[in-house]
């Protein structure tokens, strides 16, 4: 019954049977058959069937949501007996925005050195696709931001707050000032992650609400290409100050606190609302909730 509801879940993800069965490591008749005997238990059709694979029957849909919890569930299960036999060991995948990426390490190093035998995935993702995999058990845990677009069903952490900072070239234009306002900022030449990005969406929230609208001259959804376009000295950027304090900007390089208003939104980790949690993943609830003590100190 597992093996049949976790092929359910994979062609309802995947959205094609040839694709599904190679996830789940099957041919592709042995897929359909489970699917078609996971039917004949239930008495219901959960495909609507054609030469191809055309989406999921209204009971499809309901059936998926007790899919997911019921092998969630086993997961779990079989996690915390492996965890009791031999401690805990396995592979955490977890997707971040990528702001977040360069606090990751904060979070896997000090992990690693309590549990050793855990090795881990990290993908960078936007926050849409970090709930999307989340939902469909893709990843175990996510970061992103907490308050400003709904997350569903989720368990949080916060973990810090990211606040704003432009970022330039010494000699380039308010590169003298101690802080410079949205409607400054946004006369200069920027480069920024592209507009599927929460992290755009939100700045170019706050600068329509200073009345002014970007243009920029380079977006990527790529935090190495901007970093390596402010290096040249003829772009500038907008980025949290966590970020640009991670990767260690220093002269001709200046990070300036952007006013007007002094914004912040809150990053932290997510993880599907389950009780109980899988044993790796309550791991990481914890050593996030130590890793936020640690943000709260030192702010």
């Amino acid at each position: 019954m597992i093996d049949k509801l976790e092929f359910f879940i994979a062609l309802a993800r995947e959205q094609h049977f040839g694709r599904a069965a190679e996830e789940c490591g099957v041919t592709q008749p042995t897929l359909s058959a489970g699917i078609k005997q996971l039917e004949d238990i239930l008495g219901v059709m959960l495909v609507q069937r054609g030469s191809r694979f055309q989406g999921l029957t209204p009971e499809g849909r309901q059936v998926l949501d007790w899919a997911r919890r019921i092998v969630g569930d086993t997961r779990a299960m079989r996690e915390e007996m492996r965890a009791a036999r031999h401690g805990l060991s396995g592979r955490i995948r977890i997707a971040a925005i990528p702001t977040a990426l360069a606090m990751v390490p904060r979070l896997t190093t000090p992990f690693r050195e309590k549990h050793p035998g855990v090795t881990f995935s990290i993908l960078s993702r936007t926050s849409i696709e970090v709930l999307s995999l989340l939902g469909n058990f893709e990843i175990d845990a996510g970061i992103t931001y907490l308050d400003n677009e709904p997350l569903g069903r989720v368990t949080s952490v916060p973990l810090y707050a990211e606040r704003y900072q432009l970022i330039t070239a010494v000699g380039n234009e308010y590169s003298d000032r101690d802080k410079v306002t949205w409607e400054e900022v946004s006369t200069l030449p920027l480069c920024l992650l592209t507009p599927d990005m929460q992290n755009r969406r939100i700045i170019d929230q706050h600068l329509a609400d200073a009345g002014v609208q970007v243009r920029p001259t380079l977006e990527s959804n790529s935090m190495i290409v901007l970093f390596s376009h402010i290096r040249t000295g003829k772009w500038s950027s907008i980025m949290p100050l966590n970020l640009a304090e991670t990767f260690g900007f220093a002269e001709p390089i200046r990070a300036i606190p952007i006013v007007e208003p002094d914004a912040s939104h809150t990053v932290g980790l997510v993880v599907a609302r389950r009780d109980p949690n899988t044993t790796l993943v309550q791991a990481l609830l914890d050593e996030a909730m130590t890793l936020a003590g640690d943000f709260r100190r030192k702010a």
